[in-house]
């Protein structure tokens, strides 16, 4: 690729893969903090994928009638950069659950603001991002509705006044609940986004692996805040004139304090089993042994969200006890008589004062050895193709002034940060909550109960950006031919603060 530099800007010249490949100019202001530059690039018509996997003819252009992807307003929106200045603040599962116990107006409020300014501050980030991808990455019919998105759910949160009557915060619990399930279909858009690219080569795997752990792993830590905020609301205002709320100790808002690690496991081992016993109803399930090593004969419980929990152990089983299924059908194919039960699935539990440790060991056949290098990546190497069209059969799973930057859109940055900051100074009390917290629709109920033929290909990397958002670890060993053994590491201390390194702002 050849670089000349020219006055107010850089001039890419992109040599065409080949002569019929034509060219597509796009003039794209680049944002420095003080001065606008503006740069032509010739683009590549590569960027789609039809429906065999090659490379579709398209013009990477601004999208038609697109009020956020455009010349004037994609690159040289000074707003975005107010926001994208302040840093977002992590919060711990305790700092979560505390605002549970004697909830007053005050609290509600202050949690409140403290949303409401969080949210466009981390918003502001991932928009960011996306504007400094290839072009042809966020021109993706997918990639590109999230952009779009994603930079309306900031201005209308940016927009949103200081909070300071509970009836306001009741608006403001509309405003979240209605983007919330708008944005439900994020996920698989942004996998289908990913995988296309990839296809197209229109960015280098690695990055584009990074990129899409850090919008998922901020997508996270977004909905936690907020619905854990709508649950504590929805608490008070049906306990309204009550300090004390009689419900289960365990549940604060959407935090489980006393997660069991056993009986997470027993749960989703029920579910996963009945899920591929409905994909294979004449082939016998696998059984799930449950072993737990520890000292005490007390559970092993620790604070965490439960439908996170709940998504990475039924994923993993729903792995192993399908390879299990189908490598003992082909391999006693011929002699089923001698060998009439498949192999049982080990979970191994562990502790220490710091972590939880689950293991999960089949008999499966392990990993292909040509698949093994993908099994972490979002692209999805040699399948991509397959997954693709896969995922496009999951439902939905969970003006001009204004793009200038103002010393009012300062100010008012400035006291919204200083209204929600009493959210953050948070005690170490025991609280009381609410059980089944805010019946908001979960992100992650279409992917789990998705039919089982259906196969996506994501459960694995999703669940490891899960497992790492609250500083675990999850890890696979295979050994083609035999089995695997999957590791998933837990924190159980509720300190534990958002993995911020991880979420890259």
């Amino acid at each position: 690729m050849h670089r000349q530099n020219v006055r107010r800007g850089l001039r890419l010249n992109i040599r065409p893969r080949s002569s019929t490949t034509s060219w597509t100019t796009v003039t794209t202001p680049l944002l420095s903090r003080n001065q606008s530059h503006v740069a032509r690039i010739n683009l590549l018509n590569s960027s789609a994928v039809d429906s065999e996997g090659n490379s579709a003819s398209r013009s990477y252009t601004y999208p038609k009638n697109s009020t956020v992807i455009n010349e004037r307003h994609f690159y040289q929106n000074t707003v975005l950069m107010d926001w994208v200045n302040k840093a977002p603040r992590p919060v711990s599962l305790r700092q979560l659950a505390f605002f549970g116990r004697k909830l007053t107006p005050e609290k509600i409020i202050s949690s409140a603001n403290f949303v409401q300014v969080e949210l466009p501050v981390r918003l502001a980030h991932r928009v960011r991002d996306m504007q400094q991808l290839p072009f042809a990455v966020v021109s993706n019919t997918h990639i590109s509705p999230v952009y779009e998105q994603y930079y309306k759910a900031f201005d209308k949160f940016r927009k949103f006044p200081l909070i300071t009557t509970l009836e306001q915060n009741d608006e403001f619990c509309n405003l979240l609940t209605e983007l919330l399930d708008e944005h439900l279909s994020i996920i698989p858009k942004l996998v289908m986004g990913a995988i296309e690219c990839s296809m197209a080569d229109c960015i280098d795997s690695d990055r584009l692996d990074s990129f899409m752990s850090t919008m998922l792993c901020s997508r996270i830590s977004r909905r936690v805040i907020a619905e854990q905020h709508l649950s504590l609301s929805k608490t008070f205002r049906a306990n309204q004139g009550q300090t004390e709320l009689p419900h289960d100790p365990n549940f604060i808002g959407a935090v489980f304090l006393q997660c069991s690690a056993r009986k997470s496991v027993s749960q989703c081992a029920k579910h996963a089993t009945a899920l591929i016993q409905e994909l294979y109803p004449d082939l016998e399930m696998p059984k799930i042994e449950v072993e737990v090593q520890q000292q005490s004969k007390d559970d092993i419980t620790f604070p965490y969200i439960k439908s996170h929990l709940d998504y990475i152990i039924g994923e993993l089983l729903r792995n192993s006890i399908e390879a299990t299924v189908l490598f003992w059908q082909k391999k006693h194919a011929k002699d089923p008589a001698m060998h009439p039960h498949p192999p049982p699935i080990t979970v191994s539990i562990s502790n220490t004062p710091q972590n939880v440790f689950i293991r999960i060991s089949d008999l499966g056949g392990g990993v292909p050895q040509d698949v093994l290098p993908h099994i972490w990546s979002f692209a999805k190497g040699p399948r991509s193709l397959y997954r693709l069209q896969n995922f496009k059969q999951v439902p939905t799973l969970a003006g001009l002034s204004d793009e200038v930057g103002t010393g009012i859109e300062r100010s008012r940055i400035a006291s919204a940060f200083e209204a929600s900051d009493t959210f953050l100074r948070t005690g170490r009390s025991d609280i009381d909550p609410e059980e089944d917290p805010s019946g908001i629709k979960n992100s992650l109920a279409s992917l789990t109960s998705r039919s089982s033929h259906l196969k996506l290909g994501m459960g694995l990397p999703l669940s490891r950006v899960y497992a790492e958002y609250w500083d675990g670890a999850l890890d696979l060993h295979s050994l083609e031919g035999y089995g695997c053994d999957v590791f998933l590491k837990i924190s159980r201390l509720g300190n534990q603060m958002e993995r911020l390194s991880l979420d890259r702002v």
